[in-house]
């Protein structure tokens, strides 16, 4: 079953200083973290932002090439877990054919958030993602996990949606 799912925020890490994105279904029950890359992380923060570059990013390009061929991202899933690593495909349409695209879930958010896709999560994931090691250090997992189940809105900083 897909779960629909939203950006809560864009947040550092406390522990491993790498950004999160944290995902939040409408009703508040599922919350998914993403550890993510630097550039990735600035990708999405500029366009929650609103921040316009002088040259296209590399997702503003994907955009103007999926307009200019006519096709259009329907969503995003994020379909799996593996080795701590998160799995995604973009569901594209293009001249009455659907389509999907293997992507690093980090792109995938960034291209849905400039085309307006809605964001889902297979629910299989978040359970998987609930029973993952969240953190490398022994010990560190269960203080993560207990944080990031209690994050405050008022944490998320200017990130937040």
């Amino acid at each position: 079953m897909l779960v629909e799912m939203k950006i809560k925020g864009l947040m550092i890490d406390p522990l491993t200083q790498m950004p999160i994105i944290i995902l939040r279904d409408p009703s508040g029950e599922a919350v998914l973290p993403i550890w993510v890359g630097i550039f990735e992380a600035n990708a999405i923060a500029l366009q929650i932002e609103k921040i316009q570059t002088p040259r296209p990013m590399t997702h503003d390009l994907l955009k103007s090439l999926l307009s200019s061929m006519g096709a259009s991202l329907e969503k995003i899933v994020i379909t799996d877990l593996k080795d701590n690593t998160f799995y995604a495909l973009l569901h594209l349409q293009l001249q009455g054919r659907e389509m999907t695209v293997d992507s690093r879930p980090s792109d995938a958010i960034a291209i849905a958030l400039r085309t307006q896709a809605p964001i889902f999560v297979d629910s299989a994931v978040i359970e998987k993602a609930k029973s993952v090691d969240l953190s490398k250090e022994a010990g560190e997992s269960e203080r993560l996990r207990k944080w990031l189940e209690n994050l405050d809105p008022d944490e998320l900083g200017k990130y937040e949606m």
